[in-house]
């Protein structure tokens, strides 16, 4: 078998000519994207982390697949997620400490909107009425754009004494890198631990981990990988299903968008024939909202107040016609030329439980795309369905897996070194 085939070598110029095309689309015709079809600032640079971060790339794409060869599974999965976690920090850091410390601090952010947020219970029983713009008391950007979990999960931080920027952005790192745990084990769970240990170097060198370690959508990521993995652990143990069901439906309670993850549960109900196990995970799912519902915000209620936030704000300016095909270029900063490779070839392949969650995954990020409420931001809104994409790394021939890590590692450090991500 060849190391690279004329479809994975065509995937790859398709992938860098859309990425060409919407940048020069969207500078000529002005897309409210500070770079389209990137969110970011234009500013190469260097900083702490360059150093570190090259060492990880390095030593990942040397040693990362024959270690997820040959490693018992155990003492794998503690060694992926610590190199995630080093790779997560180091991309972080490139962009300097005060930066990371205050990413989450910023006007439109999450942690800015907790000095009104008198209580707990006050914040979640009258969230729903502040989401509409342009009201004394609306929400800033980001609180008013998701549902309260987020915000509940900062405040609640707050409260024990973990206020302020650097404890918030430490929890979406940690939380994130569970993603490099939890996207093996959901395939070994499912019976295809070939699958699983193929994925493991790509989800540590995700480049999507450029967005992991400065938004809160670090935090969905490891939550919705958690999720998908213990459904997939709990195929036979319904208390275990019923948790996955806690944590789907907390992910829904984080971000609108994540309902889409019932695309992934389905996968794993298709993948091992059981469909029981989604039957304890949705009463999972509805305890949670539940208790939302008790506490005084219906989900329905603020999905429908955050679609007229959404054209209260930017997104009014933002042309629908472009950002339909040019989220698919974001989509590769986060997903990496790999991920849209591996993806070519498991929909051709159509077989095995990396094959199905992938596509899966693809199914949720076109019913995303076009639903046209994700216009621009993709390379991190989507974060929790582009893991996904890689880790249908069994499918790449195994001799050109090392040069596959090696485009992931470069796609992180080039996109991280050239532009400042901001929101």
């Amino acid at each position: 078998m060849k190391a690279f085939s004329r479809g994975d070598a065509a995937t790859v110029a398709l992938t860098a000519a859309l990425i060409a095309v919407a940048a020069v689309v969207g500078v000529a015709v002005g897309v409210e994207a500070a770079t389209p079809p990137l969110y970011a600032l234009w500013r190469p640079h260097v900083g702490p982390g360059t150093l570190p971060a090259i060492a990880v790339a390095v030593l990942a794409v040397g040693w990362g697949p024959r270690w997820a060869a040959v490693l018992p599974w155990r003492r794998l999965l503690l060694s992926a997620y610590g190199v995630a976690l080093a790779w997560t920090l180091s991309l972080t850091l490139v962009d300097g400490w005060h930066a990371t410390a205050t990413r989450l601090t910023t006007d439109a952010e999450y942690l800015s909107a907790l000095p009104s947020t008198p209580d707990i219970p006050t914040m979640i029983g009258t969230y729903a009425r502040r989401i509409v713009d342009f009201q004394p008391d609306s929400w800033n950007t980001q609180a008013a754009g998701h549902p309260p979990g987020a915000l509940l999960v900062f405040a609640v931080l707050d409260r024990i004494g973990l206020g302020g920027g650097v404890p918030a952005a430490l929890l979406c790192v940690v939380v994130g890198c569970v993603a490099a745990v939890a996207v093996p084990s959901a395939l070994r769970s499912l019976g295809d631990e070939a699958a699983a240990r193929a994925a493991v170097p790509f989800v540590v060198l995700f480049p999507g981990a450029v967005w992991v370690g400065v938004s809160a959508d670090g935090l969905f990521l490891g939550v919705t990988a958690a999720a998908v993995a213990v459904l997939a652990a709990g195929l036979r143990r319904p208390w275990l299903a019923a948790l996955s069901g806690v944590l789907f439906g907390f992910a829904c309670f984080l971000s609108y968008g994540l309902v889409l993850m019932g695309f992934l549960a389905l996968a794993v109900a298709v993948a091992a024939r059981r469909y029981v196990p989604l039957v304890w995970a949705a009463l999972g799912a509805a305890a949670v909202a539940v208790c939302f519902a008790v506490a005084g915000f219906w989900w329905y209620d603020g999905y429908t107040a955050v679609r007229v936030r959404y054209y209260q704000g930017i997104a009014a300016h933002r042309p629908y016609w472009y950002w339909v095909w040019a989220n698919l270029g974001a989509l590769a900063a986060s997903a990496g030329p790999a991920g849209f490779a591996a993806t070519r070839r498991a929909l051709v392949a159509r077989r095995g439980p990396a094959a199905l969650l992938c596509a899966a995954a693809v199914a949720a990020i076109v019913a995303a795309d076009v639903s046209g409420l994700s216009k621009a931001e993709v390379e991190r809104i989507w974060l929790p369905f582009a893991v996904w994409l890689p880790a249908a790394a069994v499918f790449l021939p195994r001799r050109s897996r090392p040069y596959w890590l090696a485009f992931q590692a470069v796609t992180a450090l080039v996109v991280n070194h050239l532009f400042h991500t901001v929101w």
